[in-house]
């Protein structure tokens, strides 16, 4: 019997051979929020999440939207309470989880936490004989050494059952990008590590809560996609706001530079789309007050991956050691939950568009 990825793959194969198959048929996958969870195949029929932070909580929601049974779990009590209000199933440990769930997805803050939920004392590999789950995806955003140790540890698990022709449970690492408003609306990347087969295989369930995914390659590999991107974005941000703020000690209008950038070489994500500078671009946090968005303190962590990852690899890392004393500073004033794009203000003291 073909497994479920082969399905899929000869169902993808089909829609782009056959122009009579409608678009709105499999466009982004959006069928998946129409079916009913009795329509999921049985690999699907019970997902575990666990971690229901800002992010953890509104990618669970839009899984709940596509029709997935969810059992979940988190310390929050206040949190679990408000799912349990919903109908949703709530477990008191990760291991609890994992005997209920065919797979189970993690959302945490750091690497120490999703060691803790994956191999500690009451974690998701404490299945005693044998795992139900046969996929693990962790969406954290960690090291990529951390991500290659679970991923082998999960490997060397069994399962209570075969499913298909899956023997041996797996992992894919599987962070994101877009924040808590792509979160929200569902339209968050997927950068994903892993077996490809298991790529292919969840990739429906990326799609209830993404708009986007991309296959970085074998474990570890989606963890350092992400921080590669953060660090990338960080520079950016930081040399946006520079330049603006000497731009405006030197008398010109930030609004005046962002039609230069935009409409020259120095046109990126945090010119045209982010912009740092209050009164310039509606709807960024620049405009609220630098509420909401990605806050300073997690860009410091993920600057400190970065800058270890590159450590352990012998790679020179200037701008990533000078972006994440910048960041970490930010976040010792107290500005840690603010946007990371108030560097420019609380950093370079950048002034408001007048």
């Amino acid at each position: 019997m073909a497994s479920y990825g082969q399905r899929l793959s000869a169902l993808l194969s089909l829609y782009k051979n056959n122009s009579k198959i409608t678009y709105s048929f499999l466009s982004n996958f959006s069928w998946t929020r129409r079916l009913s969870s009795s329509n999921f195949p049985s690999q699907f029929e019970r997902i575990g999440f666990i971690g229901l932070g800002n992010m953890g909580s509104r990618m669970c929601n839009n899984l709940i939207k596509a029709g997935y049974n969810i059992a979940v779990h988190d310390i929050n009590h206040d949190v679990m309470t408000m799912f349990s209000e919903k109908g949703i199933l709530t477990k008191e440990s990760p291991v609890e989880v994992a005997k209920a769930s065919d797979v189970v997805i993690t959302m945490l803050p750091s690497s120490s936490h999703v060691l803790d939920v994956y191999t500690g004392p009451n974690g998701l590999l404490h299945g005693g004989d044998g795992l139900r789950p046969w996929l693990f995806i962790d969406s954290s955003t960690i090291d990529p050494q951390t991500s290659r140790k679970i991923s082998v540890a999960i490997s060397d698990c069994m399962l209570k059952g075969k499913e298909d022709d899956w023997e041996t449970p797996s992992m894919l690492d599987a962070p994101v990008s877009g924040g808590v408003l792509a979160a929200e609306t569902g339209s968050l990347t997927f950068m994903v590590g892993g077996l490809e087969k298991a790529y292919a295989a969840a990739k429906p369930l990326f799609l209830s809560m993404g708009k986007n995914t991309i296959y970085c390659g074998g474990a570890g590999t989606g963890s350092t996609a992400k921080i590669c991107n953060n660090l990338a974005m960080a520079v950016s941000m930081l040399g946006v706001s520079e330049a603006y703020a000497l731009g405006q000690s030197l008398g010109i209008a930030a609004s005046t530079l962002t039609k230069i950038f935009n409409s020259s070489s120095a046109r990126c994500w945090s010119s045209d789309s982010y912009n740092p500078v209050p009164g310039v671009m509606d709807g960024v946090p620049a405009s609220r007050n630098y509420d909401g968005g990605f806050a300073s303190k997690l860009m410091a962590k993920d600057l400190n991956l970065a800058a270890a990852s590159a450590k352990e690899v012998g790679l020179k890392f200037p701008l990533t050691s000078v972006a994440e004393e910048i960041f970490t500073e930010l976040n010792d004033a107290g500005y840690g939950t603010k946007d990371f794009s108030c560097v420019f203000r609380h950093y370079y003291s950048g002034k408001d568009e007048q």
